[in-house]
């Protein structure tokens, strides 16, 4: 089995080399993705004798991710590893990625922060980020996972070949699971430690959060059409008739209509009506584009 271990890698010459030591003794093959550093991270990669890819401008972490897919895949990799460039993971989490795609018990392994409540040094704005970014991304995924987010993860062969991420951003974690989820692959967590030496985050958490969850609402709204615009759609429609009701009611009663309960009526019977109507228009192309692309 051909074990791939990428590094989506932006200006990590600090930690670059310490992480390539290490992990050349599990891996067959290093990819580091050099997004446009400006510091030493391409240098130092290559004098270690890795594949090194890089990006001629900053196209961010998704675009870093795409691309080592690509690699791994023009190596014929059997299993891809994805982790971080900062050296916030640890070597030793490894093999607890590897081994449930070896065992043929998983296509998408992730190491979550969470799974077991030990890991205690996460700084708090971002724990509460990452679980609410994780439950938004639940609402699309078959079965629910702690930690959406992790960069840790293993693929197989399956996976990588069948999974073709797009985004550019954060968002790419969500988009990775969503897809996963609708080819119905199985996704299980293995429990890891990140070592945090203070929070070495380049993001702005709000930027970033909001970034992450526009981007997974896009995702959602490709892959389930039915249910993001679907279930919004019979409720207004559901107020709008309730509505409605209550002014044919009115004025059956009083032979007035109060015009503020007829505007509601009609606008959130025409606004639940337009998302059904989205909500099947979608699904039928989604199959559509589905059917082409298998023939």
């Amino acid at each position: 089995m051909k074990v791939v271990v990428g590094i989506p890698a932006f200006n990590e010459e600090k930690n670059i080399g310490k992480i390539i030591s290490k992990i050349s003794k599990i891996a067959d093959k290093i990819i580091v993705c050099n997004d446009n550093s400006s510091d030493a991270t391409k240098e130092i990669a290559e004098q270690m004798g890795v594949i090194v890819v890089s990006h001629e401008r900053n196209l961010g972490y998704g675009a870093a991710i795409r691309t080592i897919f690509l690699k791994a895949r023009e190596l014929d990799a059997d299993i891809l590893v994805t982790m971080d460039g900062d050296g916030q993971h640890r070597i030793e989490d490894l093999k607890k990625i590897i081994e449930p795609i070896l065992e043929k018990q998983s296509d998408v392994v992730i190491g979550s922060r969470f799974l077991d409540n030990k890991q205690k040094n996460i700084p708090a704005y971002r724990k509460v980020g990452i679980k609410a970014i994780t439950k938004l991304a639940n609402m699309s995924l078959e079965n629910p996972i702690t930690d959406s987010q992790s960069g840790f993860r293993g693929y197989s062969k399956q996976a990588l070949e069948q999974i073709n991420p797009s985004e550019n951003g954060m968002g790419i974690s969500n988009e990775i699971l969503i897809k996963a989820s609708k080819l119905k692959m199985k996704v299980i967590e293995v429990p890891i430690e990140v070592l945090y030496e203070g929070d070495t985050s380049t993001h702005n958490p709000i930027s970033h959060g909001v970034s992450v969850t526009l981007s997974t609402l896009k995702f959602i709204s490709i892959e389930h059409p039915l249910k993001f615009y679907g279930i919004p759609g019979i409720v207004f429609l559901s107020i709008g008739i309730i509505f409605m009701i209550v002014t044919l009611q009115m004025f059956t009663e009083t032979r007035q209509i109060l015009l503020s309960t007829a505007i509601i009526s009609v606008g959130t019977v025409v606004i639940g009506t337009m998302l059904l109507m989205s909500s099947i228009i979608l699904y039928s192309v989604v199959n559509i584009v589905k059917e082409q692309s298998s023939k």
